[in-house]
């Protein structure tokens, strides 16, 4: 056991002489030291067939969802693209029309 796992609360709470310590002292004397774990080397070989392990659990998709998924994205990108350019095309009219009032 460590020299101070034994002591109770109120004698690791205070210094030598007698002060209560302050409280991130007393929880740092509080806190045990956990042993420190040595990882084991792995091997080459057993990487390889970990990694053949990890391989196995891929679940790919078919051609059918790569296929409709590209045709959403497609879509997807044609609606940005049509939104935007009415966005661009109302900001263009709006900034005309200011100009057109300013140098009138």
């Amino acid at each position: 056991m460590a020299k101070d796992q034994g002591a109770s609360v109120a004698q690791r709470g205070k210094r030598p002489t007698g002060k209560p310590a302050t409280p991130a002292k007393a929880v740092m004397a509080a806190a045990p030291v956990a042993p420190v774990a040595v990882k084991k080397r792995t091997t080459p070989t057993q990487f390889y067939n970990e990694v053949r392990a990890e391989a196995r659990k891929i679940t790919w998709t078919t051609w059918k969802e790569t296929w409709i998924t590209s045709v959403m994205v497609g879509i997807m990108v044609v609606i940005t693209a049509i939104f935007f350019m009415v966005v661009d095309g109302a900001l263009n009219f709006l900034i005309q029309q200011l100009l057109k009032l300013a140098s009138g």
